[in-house]
């Protein structure tokens, strides 16, 4: 789904609103909950600006690859990445940053991963979007992105409930290059895995175009650009790697999404009389722990609440907050048929587009760069199931910038 949409005439209004919610919920939550909580909530608003001025999205760059060559959005996530290993290895290598203790997101590599990350890849492409897609575009006013957003929900409840299960399928112990390598070792062959898969984009770009597709040109300059959007793609590249590493200080560990998703939906199924503290996945320290306490305690969740807030305020200064609640019927079925495969495939695979693949990398678990191989594929069988449910997508050349 685009997130471009027909330009509303601009308003502050809604900005302000938007602004003010994560300026008093930071206050509050770091009142009750501890001050790095409360501005990880900042963190996440300035997340949810940067996904959204700089159209920020994992899912339409992996689809233009796939079916035009086009390569601009997988070599803005390789510049993403290579900032955030030369952040993240030297921290993680000494286990401490700023005197705060901090550690990656590093996971087993097994069925469950492979499984996991090819459902995500493939929910992507149905369900219009990734984890970070997911929220941005729903919190910028996407109407069929909510209803993904939902059974993102519904799928990751699901997926908890067979966690112990997967689980208990043969997997690897988890490898970290940091460990492995050291901090320097572990920078040197990520750049060069970067640096190949960039090179690669361009080999096939040029194959089929002659050139390197540029960068769109833009009318709106200086303040008003930063303001209102579109940012440069590499801009974007740049704030995640940035905003992620701050979430590492803050959190002591790095960005994350979809765990909230299964915490939220957790507490939505207890509340209607539902019981998932027997389910393996809940019976973990952490998120037995996460279960019990407020949700407003849960980083992630503050840091998700955040994100949407902040690309109300993005979508609203741009003039694109206009939901259209017109949506076809096949349309619909893909974003609920994408939403649960996303949830369910996030929960086995350790995490989604963030906290598997950009977090997992950052971190440099083996686990990540296995996640995007399997989800890659998941989004090719993805791209060739499209058009059972988006009208004119057969032969049709996709947008260079969509959710």
């Amino acid at each position: 789904m685009s997130t471009t949409a027909v330009s509303a005439p601009q308003s502050y209004r809604v900005p302000l609103i938007a602004t003010a919610a994560i300026v008093l919920g930071a206050l509050l939550i770091g009142v009750v909950f501890g001050a790095n909580k409360g501005l990880l909530m900042i963190v996440g608003g300035l997340f949810g600006m940067v996904l959204y001025h700089a159209a920020f999205g994992f899912t339409s760059a992996w689809r233009v690859l796939i079916t035009d060559r086009r390569g601009r959005g997988l070599r803005a996530q390789m510049v993403m990445l290579a900032i955030a290993v030369v952040l993240f290895f030297p921290a993680l290598g000494a286990g401490s940053l700023f005197g705060n203790e901090v550690s990656g997101f590093v996971a087993p590599i097994g069925i469950s991963v492979l499984v996991g990350a090819f459902l995500f890849g493939l929910g992507m492409q149905l369900g219009g979007g990734c984890a970070s897609g997911t929220l941005f575009t729903a919190g910028g006013g996407n109407a069929r992105m909510i209803i993904t957003l939902v059974f993102f929900i519904v799928g990751s409840v699901i997926g908890t409930a067979h966690f112990a299960w997967w689980q208990s399928l043969p997997a690897f112990q988890p490898v970290s290059l940091v460990d492995v390598a050291g901090s320097s070792g572990g920078i040197a062959i990520s750049l060069v895995l970067f640096a190949a898969i960039a090179a690669f984009t361009v080999v096939m770009e040029k194959g089929r175009h002659g050139q390197l597709e540029k960068a769109p040109q833009v009318e709106k300059h200086g303040y008003q650009r930063w303001l209102t959007g579109p940012w440069p793609l590499i801009a974007g590249a740049v704030g995640l790697a940035l905003l992620n590493f701050a979430t590492l200080a803050l959190a002591g560990r790095p960005w994350g999404i979809t765990s909230a998703f299964a915490l939220w939906g957790a507490k939505g199924f207890e509340l209607v009389g539902g019981d998932v503290s027997q389910w393996g996945y809940w019976q973990s320290p952490g998120n037995a722990t996460a279960l019990a306490s407020s949700v407003w305690g849960d980083v992630t969740t503050v840091m998700n609440v955040g994100i949407m807030l902040g690309a109300l305020a993005a979508a609203s200064l741009a003039g694109r907050f206009a939901p259209n609640f017109n949506i076809p019927l096949r349309s619909l079925l893909a974003a609920v048929i994408g939403g649960i495969l996303l949830g369910y495939g996030a929960r086995l695979a350790f995490g989604c587009n963030i906290g598997a693949y950009f977090s997992g990398i950052a971190s440099g678990s083996l686990h990540g760069w296995v996640w995007l191989v399997a989800a890659f594929a998941g989004n090719m069988l993805g791209v060739k199931l499209r058009p059972l449910f988006f009208a004119g997508e057969a032969g049709k050349k996709p947008a260079a910038k969509t959710c």
